[in-house]
């Protein structure tokens, strides 16, 4: 099977194979506002409230839409020009595949090292690695702008994460280094660095004390409150029953006894995110290591679909895209198992709650609520220094992605050394860049277009979902 997706982009690479050139950016309204319902409408009926949400969101400004719109964005990735520096071997690696600015953040790995590094995964899918490098590209673009920042000064941003790209993935080329990169506390700088210790100053209880309370009858159940509604006893109980294929999602090696995760109590959790809302969300409060109050676990619970690189994957036209390129197989053809393989397949030290499940026919990934991680907040980034500094060292965790998901992982999906292939495959560097930043320039562009078509069309009253 390998071997004939590898002739197939083989074949498609030799005729696609095409220099990007600027696709001039132009004003769509009618299909993005079509694109936007037939996306979020399947959830219309289950979460009216949270797409209404969503939609509040999304309007605030061009940044938070594109945080809610990668389905537009590999919606286009199937008809834009490819890169002239994407081969075969190159064309199918693991991507995040909505690598954006507010997917980056502080959090504990599970050997309890405090790193800066990708915190979601739910559009995790096999594609050409640039895809990530451009989605990422253009949300610089987009925040520098909202920051303040001049276009010369984003673009300086953009050509410094893809050095420290292109410099990381040299780097790891021939070595086993990428298995144990990352970034701490002793490694980083300025705002990074910042969030980094504000995850080691976390702590379980105050999470806890967030979101749960001690009853009357000395249990620790959830609050009650407008993000964590109580469930129906149908749901209660569906969600009880599927734990049980939970524990076995995960490897044997990395369980617990069965009374750590004895469930305890449960909320559907509102509000959470930009582009996943309408989809069901739940927290579960479990045991945890012992029958005291102080050590519960709240896992999340997340409703999963396919994901949005899938998309761009449809047709064999554009950017060396073809159908099935990760086969359903791999996981399961459950897309909370395919989420947790790309959990575990770009991050180290992976949390060992990881899981999937399934609930009323729903694909659901699971995985722990964790007390030590802190959202990257982007406007803090006021400066140009600022911006470089943390920009670079995203740079050096997509590489860190793209490197250990590849032969290291699982060689029966992703068959060789990914930062050996994009270090050769990049035989000019300035020309790599320039076709990134010139293609970020032009996609941004796009991108508020359709912010404004979208924002008109959600004051005119347009259905939406």
């Amino acid at each position: 099977m390998l071997k004939k997706i590898s002739a197939i982009l083989a074949i498609l690479t030799l005729t696609l194979f095409l220099t990007f050139t600027a696709q001039a950016a132009t004003p769509r309204s009618t299909w993005v506002e079509n694109q936007i319902y037939q996306y979020n409408h399947p959830f219309a009926s289950q979460l009216p409230q949270e797409l209404a949400t969503k939609m509040q969101k999304m309007a605030v400004n061009p940044f938070a839409f594109y945080r809610g719109t990668a389905h537009i964005f590999y919606s286009d990735m199937q008809t834009l020009p490819s890169s002239g520096f994407v081969n075969s071997s190159t064309s199918a690696i693991w991507l995040e595949g909505d690598m954006h600015m507010q997917n980056l953040g502080g959090l504990r790995d599970s050997n309890g090292n405090n790193v800066f590094d990708t915190t979601d995964f739910d559009e995790g899918y096999l594609g050409p690695y640039v895809w990530d490098l451009r989605r990422m590209a253009v949300s610089i673009l987009l925040a520098a702008k909202q920051n303040g920042l001049s276009s010369s000064d984003a673009q300086d941003v953009v050509r410094n994460f893809l050095d420290t790209y292109l410099n990381k993935m040299s780097d790891f080329k021939g070595t086993s280094d990428e298995l144990s990169y990352r970034l701490e506390s002793s490694n980083t700088n300025g705002v990074v660095k910042d969030l980094i210790q504000a995850t080691a100053g976390d702590s379980r209880s105050s999470l806890l004390n967030k979101y749960t309370q001690v009853n009357s009858s000395g249990n620790r159940v959830f609050q009650t409150t407008s993000e964590l509604q109580p469930v129906s006893s149908s749901t209660y109980s569906a969600i009880t029953t599927a734990m049980s294929s939970y524990i076995t999602s995960i490897p044997s090696s990395k369980r617990y006894s069965n009374s750590y995760y004895t469930l305890k109590d449960i909320r559907l959790k509102l509000g959470s995110g930009t582009g996943s809302l309408g989809r069901y969300r739940y927290y579960l409060l479990i045991q945890g290591s012992s029958s005291a109050k102080d050590d519960d676990v709240i896992l999340e619970m997340k409703q999963e679909t396919s994901s949005a690189v899938a998309i761009a994957q449809a047709t064999p036209l554009g950017s060396i895209a073809v159908p099935g390129l990760l086969a359903s197989s791999v996981y399961g053809n459950h897309e909370g198992a395919r989420v947790t393989i790309a959990t575990k397949a770009m991050l180290s030290n992976t949390d060992v709650l990881v899981g999937y499940t399934t609930v009323n026919s729903i694909p659901f990934l699971v995985r722990e609520k964790s007390p030590y991680q802190e959202d990257f907040d982007y406007t803090l980034l006021t400066t140009k220094t600022k911006f470089l500094d943390a920009m670079g060292y995203a740079g050096k965790i997509v590489a860190k992605n793209h490197a250990i998901s590849d032969q290291d992982y699982d060689a029966s999906i992703v068959s060789y050394s990914v930062d050996k292939q994009v270090t050769d495959v990049v035989t000019n560097k300035s020309a790599f860049k320039d076709e990134i930043v010139n293609f970020a320039i032009n996609y941004a562009t796009q991108v508020e277009y359709d912010y404004a078509s979208f924002v008109d069309a959600y004051n005119r009253g347009v259905t939406l979902y």
